[in-house]
């Protein structure tokens, strides 16, 4: 039988809905912050403390800097949490490897409603209601979960080792991921990563990754147009660039990029040239410098031979921001995350309402772990879904996406196991059904990351979707989430 349901959808009592999220650690944000006021005295976080466990070993730092590592609290008189909004501006990437993470959040300061939910409203370092603690909240493995933390940071030489605000007085971003790492297990546990995790833990919605340049149309006319879509509808898009020469270090490109680094999409647009329509994407680099030098850069003579209305959109600042024409991006990165709290940017059809249902389970070695394995796929778990269609679905309309999450208490100790998921319209699947379909039993699509998404076109109907991992018991836990343009019936 399938695992039990999780949400449908989750609403404002539902434990684990933003209305009433999950206590991290079991600590009370509220109660914490009101029994230290009440006290006079500043919060220490004793499950994150101000120390080398929360640090980790990170392996940028010389011995120099490890022996005068100290962890500060803000000079709360000379500082902000967050000033007139937050801005993509006051990201400014530390001596730790997670541009994966800060591109993510260069993003969602586009959006301001994803922005309140992450980081929740009237905190600040005013005297009156400071106590040294802050919350944050995020998107983990079905449910919305409330972090805690003090708000001491690293530091090194008088500077911030984490993310950094470019004015020096505005610090929602540093302890933001603070709160991030202790999710992880420690800010060494952020080095390296993927963009699609940290925008899933965002929106709590859908996250799609995109592999560049391949089976693409000569002018990426899907690219393009999923581009647009996603801008218009304010959702968190990240791309990075392939490893160089050098797998372990990032190096500066003759054109400067940076290898295997990750940027924030801040805009797309178009403008004429000699009587053509150029695509051009805006990237952010949350080093907060080093920008792309190429055709429509911001010292680019192409510039010159546009319209003064489409000068105006020439960047000449050294921020980290540019603009570069599609092709070159489809060129010089190799992947693009898109994530948004609901799957219309897939379609750009914005009256849609997608059925969403969460289940949580667990593959168990020996019972529900078959693996890939002919004689054991029938003890996989399976969902029977019953599939309607509206009057206005086209041929061809995305109607079904199936999100495949393998769960783990933080990054370092995760093993992500290959996994993958097959649909077939059948009653329940048993074993003969494998012997006589060889499709089901040779799946090549093995994904090896914390998330895999499937989007589906199907007519209506009844189905069985699997999901399972390479090799037979695999135990891990997992969360599947089942997206329908329709209504439909899942058992």
């Amino acid at each position: 039988a399938a695992p039990p349901l999780l949400s449908k959808p989750q609403g404002k009592s539902n434990f684990g809905s933003l209305f009433n999220p999950v206590k991290f650690n079991n600590q009370d944000y509220t109660q914490l912050k009101n029994n230290h006021l009440e006290r006079n005295c500043l919060f220490v976080d004793s499950t994150f403390p101000p120390n080398g466990c929360s640090l980790g070993d990170l392996p940028y730092l010389d011995n120099w800097e490890e022996d005068h590592l100290k962890w500060l609290r803000p000079a709360v008189n000379t500082l902000t949490f967050c000033k007139e909004g937050a801005s993509r501006f006051n990201v400014c990437q530390g001596y730790i490897n997670n541009s994966w993470f800060l591109a993510a959040l260069s993003s969602l300061t586009f959006n301001q409603t994803m922005m309140n939910q992450v980081v929740p409203t009237n905190q600040s370092f005013l005297d009156y209601d400071y106590a040294g603690i802050f919350h944050f909240r995020f998107w983990r493995f079905g449910k919305w979960v409330d972090v805690v933390i003090d708000d001491f940071l690293p530091m090194t030489d008088n500077h911030l080792l984490s993310v950094f605000s470019q004015d020096g007085h505005e610090f929602w971003a540093a302890l933001l991921e603070k709160a991030y790492a202790k999710v992880c297990g420690s800010y060494a546990d952020m080095n390296f990563g993927s963009p699609s995790e940290t925008c899933k833990d965002f929106s709590g919605g859908v996250s799609m990754e995109y592999l560049l340049g391949m089976g693409q149309s000569e002018g990426h006319d899907e690219l393009w147009v999923s581009l647009s879509r996603a801008t218009d509808s304010m959702s968190l898009i990240c791309c990075g660039t392939p490893q160089g020469k050098d797998k372990f270090e990032k190096t500066v490109t003759s054109n400067g990029l940076v290898t295997k680094h990750t940027y924030s999409v801040t805009a797309v647009t178009e403008v004429t040239y000699l009587d053509a329509k150029v695509r051009l994407i805006r990237l952010f680099n949350p080093w907060g410098s080093q920008e792309w030098t190429g055709n429509w850069s911001d010292k680019s003579d192409l510039w010159d031979s546009v319209s003064p209305e489409d000068q105006q959109k020439r960047l000449n600042r050294s921020d980290g921001e540019f603009w570069m024409e599609l092709k070159d991006f489809c060129q010089f990165f190799n992947i693009l995350s898109i994530s948004s709290e609901n799957p219309n940017f897939i379609d750009g059809d914005v009256n849609c309402q997608w059925e969403c249902m969460i289940y949580e389970g667990s593959w168990v070695a020996g019972k529900s772990a078959g693996g890939a394995m002919q004689v054991s796929f029938e003890t996989n778990p399976q969902y029977r879904i019953q599939v309607t269609t509206r009057d206005e679905q086209k041929p061809g309309d995305k109607n079904l996406l199936i999100s495949l999450i393998q769960k783990g208490s933080n990054r370092k100790y995760t093993r992500y196991y290959p996994i993958a998921v097959t649909i077939t319209p059948e009653g329940w699947l048993e074993l003969p059904f494998f012997y006589q379909n060889e499709s089901l039993k040779k799946h090549n699509n093995y994904f090896i990351n914390r998330e895999l998404v499937e989007l589906y076109s199907v007519e209506p109907g009844e189905y069985v979707i699997v999901h399972y991992t390479e090799v037979i018991h695999m135990a891990a836990d997992f969360v599947l989430t089942i997206h329908t343009k329709d209504e439909a019936k899942i058992r």
